[in-house]
C-alpha cells in the first residue's frame, strides 16, 4: 500500500464540520447541583413501574405511538402532533437534519445550551448567533433584523440556559409571525419552574415547535425521554428523520406512571420554587451578583475567582457548574435549585466557599 494512502476510511464532511462537546461529568460525587437534574428522586410511582418490567418485556422492540397518544392527551394535542424522542438533544438533532441544508440559516440568541450548536454544525447551514441584551434579556429587535429568507430554523429556550431568563409570549409571537418560511423551535425544558408555554399553538401557526423534557421535574434525565409537538404535517417529515426505535422500553413503561402522579410533580416543583426564593435571598444578603431566575437553577456572578469557587464548593461536598466559557457569562457559575434540604445545603458550602476564597462584595467582582 503506497504511503499516501490513508490508513483508514475518511470521515464525512458532517462530521468534520461538528463541533466536539465533552460531556463534563466524571467524578460526581457529592450532591449535583450542577446539570439541572432533579436533585432527589423520579415518582415512587415510576419505581414501581420499573419493577414490574419482565425480562420478556426487554425482549421486544420499543412502541412509542401508544405513549405518544398518552402524552398528546396530557398536553391537550392530537397524537399526530406529538414525538416521543431521546431526551431533547435528539429533538434537536432530528430538527437540524430536517430544516438545515447548504444556504441555510439558523439564528440562535446566546448564551444558550450547547447542543442547538453541536447538531447545527454537523449540517451544512451556517449558524447565526444574537447576543442577548443587558441583563441577558432576549434581543429581540436583533433576532428580527437577522431573519432572512435562507431563515430556517429559529432556537429560542424559554425560559433559557444558562442563564434562567425568561421570554415573554409577545417576543415569541413577533418571532414566530415574522418568520413564516422558518421553523421556530421554544424549548419548554423547564416549563414546571415558570409555568407559560405556548404549546396552545402548535397547530394554530404552523412554524411553531415545542420542545419538552422528561430530565427535570420528573426525575427521569437518566431514562433519556423528551417530546417534539408540532403541526401534524411538519411533523411527518421530522418522523422520517428519527429513528423508530430511539426510545427504549424501559423509559417507555415508566412515562405513564410518571405522568399520573401530578401530586409529586406538584410537590417538587413548590419545593425548587421555595428553594429559588430562599437561595436568591442569601445572595442578596450576601451581595453575590444573580440574574433572578425562572427556573430550577439560578446564575451568579462569582467573577475572577469563578474556578476556585467550584473547587472550593467540590470540597464541600455540593457540585456547580462554572458557565465562564458561554458568551457573556465570564467568571459566572450556575447553581441547581432542588428541594429545600438541598438548597440549604448548599448555602451553607456557598457561604463557607466564599468566605475561603476571599470573595467581598466590593462591586468589582465581575
Amino acid at each position: 500500500m503506497s504511503g499516501t494512502q490513508p490508513q483508514y476510511p475518511l470521515l464525512s464532511a458532517a462530521v468534520r464540520r461538528m463541533k466536539e462537546y465533552h460531556p463534563p461529568l466524571g467524578d460526581r460525587g457529592g450532591l449535583r447541583l450542577d446539570f439541572n437534574e432533579n436533585t432527589l428522586a423520579c415518582s415512587p410511582r415510576v419505581i414501581d413501574a420499573l419493577r414490574n418490567i419482565s425480562g420478556a418485556d426487554l425482549t421486544r422492540y420499543p412502541e412509542r405511538r401508544p405513549l405518544e397518544r398518552r402524552v398528546a392527551e396530557h398536553l391537550g394535542l392530537g397524537p399526530a402532533q406529538v414525538l416521543l424522542t431521546n431526551g431533547v438533544d435528539e429533538a434537536i438533532h432530528v430538527l437540524c437534519q430536517t430544516y438545515l441544508d447548504a444556504g441555510t440559516e439558523m439564528l440562535l440568541p446566546v448564551p444558550a445550551y450547547s447542543m442547538y450548536e453541536v447538531y447545527a454544525s454537523g449540517t451544512p447551514a451556517r449558524v447565526v448567533p444574537i447576543c442577548a441584551e443587558k441583563g441577558f434579556r432576549f434581543p429581540l429587535e436583533n433576532v428580527l433584523s437577522a431573519i432572512t429568507p435562507a431563515t430556517r430554523l429559529i432556537c429560542v429556550a424559554n425560559p433559557n440556559s444558562p442563564t434562567g431568563q425568561p421570554v415573554s409570549r409577545e417576543d415569541l409571537l413577533r418571532v414566530i409571525e415574522a418568520a413564516p418560511h422558518a421553523a421556530v423551535l421554544v424549548d419548554e425544558a423547564y416549563f414546571h419552574f415558570h409555568g407559560e408555554t405556548v404549546v396552545d399553538l402548535v397547530g394554530h401557526m404552523p412554524n411553531v415547535i415545542v420542545a419538552r423534557t422528561f430530565s427535570k421535574a420528573y426525575g427521569l434525565a437518566g431514562l433519556r425521554l423528551g417530546v417534539l409537538c408540532a403541526a401534524e404535517k411538519p411533523m411527518q417529515w421530522m418522523r422520517r428523520a428519527i429513528s423508530p426505535y430511539s426510545v427504549n422500553s424501559v423509559a417507555l413503561a415508566c412515562l405513564s406512571a410518571a405522568l399520573d402522579d401530578e401530586d409529586y410533580v406538584r410537590w417538587y416543583v413548590a419545593e425548587v420554587l421555595a428553594s429559588r426564593e430562599e437561595f436568591q435571598s442569601v445572595l442578596d444578603q450576601a451581595g453575590v451578583p444573580y440574574w433572578p431566575s425562572e427556573a430550577n437553577f439560578v446564575l451568579v456572578s462569582i467573577g475572577v475567582r469563578h474556578y476556585a469557587f467550584v473547587e472550593a464548593m467540590r470540597s464541600r461536598g455540593v457540585l456547580v457548574r462554572d458557565r465562564s466559557a458561554d458568551p457573556g457569562c465570564d467568571g459566572c457559575v450556575r447553581v441547581t435549585l432542588g428541594p429545600r434540604e438541598h438548597t440549604r445545603q448548599a448555602i451553607a458550602a456557598l457561604e463557607a466557599s466564599l468566605a475561603a476564597i476571599g470573595w467581598k462584595a466590593t462591586g468589582d467582582q465581575t
